[in-house]
């Protein structure tokens, strides 16, 4: 194991170039993620026998704009946060995929059966045997491999942790198999097809684009098959500011038919004036219609159509005040996409139960303290859950204190966009 020993003994030295690329400057955070790694090297010791090691990084991602425009072939900008999953991993000379993640049930998948097992729905196993045999299909060298995980990407945050898993995966075939070979938008489909073919769940194709990508992103949807890319050249951590994702609490379980209305709404507005999607008409178009349009689909539906044209351009312009340096654009537009999702999207709250208001009391207590100074929004699909924040410095510690006081400790998550997104890290 001296391979293995000389990695651990390197971050014991403290060598954390490769670990500042990933998570900055801030020498606490370094600690910590060095401690994370050795640890992650000593599991994988014990575990298994060969020492012959890689060690890879995959993001969670935030969604800054673009609240339910995807499904609609909308445009989305997204984020990669430095909550990350992490493994060491390396080849067994087998077709079988063997992992240890810390804190859930071991994984074993034998990669020559390609199709679903039912037995394996909602897992994270058919996830792995998702993303082997897609890029089986696609002329990628598989094999089988050892590795361990630790997922520091959490479950339910919003932060989009089986993303991550995926293209985590998807990037440990390309090093171990093809050389790095694998780009990132492929590795973000791959995992896409993954889950909605073996894992069950029908999903968009921007948690995987983000988290594969890194840095801010935006995507333009207008061909599902094909998404544009455009990754902005711009630096997060040089604002002074501070992402913060609050878990306001809620149940999501009984919220299944508020998601689904929104898609089944907006295209109903779209069929109405002989459209599939929204993105396939415009607003003067909806506008113009809005007298028969309510007897057809009803106001919430032309409300929703709203939100979907206007957060669409509004994207735009926040990547044009990116572009610009204008961060304080940039945020103004934040707070509009947030309220455009209160008002006229209506994801805020679910109506079957308007006694747990959690993400709007949230959203309350953020214009409370950052008015005038920062930014903050719904994060992902709503009704219950996480909201988003943009907090300076100087009230960072307000902001958190009083949004802990309401939803507990630990609520709120201090995050920062991540400039790369999965990788191989070169320690």
């Amino acid at each position: 194991m001296e391979y293995l020993e000389s990695l651990i003994k390197k971050l014991e030295l403290g060598d954390n170039q490769s670990l500042q690329e990933i998570y900055g400057n801030d020498t606490q955070v370094l600690q910590v993620q060095a401690l994370r790694y050795i640890g992650l090297l000593k599991k994988y010791s014990s575990d298994f026998e060969n020492d012959q090691v890689s060690v890879f990084s995959s993001p969670g991602r935030t969604e800054i704009s673009g609240n339910h425009t995807d499904h609609n072939h909308g445009i989305v900008l997204a984020g990669a946060v430095d909550l990350d999953n992490v493994a060491v991993a390396a080849k067994n000379n087998s077709n079988i995929i063997h992992i240890h993640s810390i804190g859930y049930h071991d994984i074993q998948v034998d990669i020559s059966v390609t199709e679903p097992q039912e037995n394996e729905l909602y897992t994270s196993a058919s996830l792995v045997r998702g993303v082997a045999s897609r890029l089986m299909e696609l002329g990628f060298a598989v094999g089988g491999f050892n590795a361990v995980i630790d997922g520091g990407v959490p479950k339910g945050s919003g932060l989009s942790s089986s993303a991550s898993f995926e293209v985590l995966i998807g990037t440990i075939i390309s090093h171990l198999f093809n050389n790095g070979k694998l780009d990132p938008i492929t590795n973000a489909m791959v995992g896409q097809y993954a889950e909605n073919n073996f894992f069950g769940k029908p999903c968009g194709l921007m948690d995987q684009t983000a988290c594969a990508v890194g840095g801010f992103i935006t995507i333009d949807f207008e061909n599902p098959m094909q998404p544009k890319v455009e990754k902005i050249g711009f630096d997060f951590a040089l604002t002074g500011f501070t992402l913060v994702i609050t878990d306001t609490g809620g149940n999501h379980a009984n919220l299944n038919d508020d998601y689904a209305s929104l898609p089944t709404e907006m295209k109903s507005v779209a069929s109405a004036l002989g459209a599939t999607v929204l993105r396939e008409v415009n607003l003067q178009q909806i506008v113009d219609s809005i007298p028969t349009l309510r007897k057809k689909t009803g106001d919430r539906a032309i409300l929703r159509a709203y939100h979907f044209q206007n957060e669409n351009q509004r994207v735009l312009r926040q990547v044009k005040a990116l572009g610009d340096n204008d961060f304080k654009g940039f945020l103004s537009l934040v707070i509009q996409s947030g309220f455009s999702s209160y008002m006229y999207n209506q994801n805020i709250f679910t109506t079957a139960n308007v006694h747990e208001q959690g993400v709007s009391l949230g959203l309350a207590l953020s214009e409370m303290v950052l008015s005038g100074e920062g930014a903050w929004r719904v994060h992902g699909g709503g009704f219950a859950g996480t909201i988003q924040a943009f907090v300076p410095e100087h009230l960072l510690s307000v902001y958190i204190s009083t949004l802990e006081n309401v939803f507990g400790a630990n609520a709120c998550k201090k995050l920062f966009i991540r400039k790369e997104g999965a990788k191989m890290v070169g320690i």
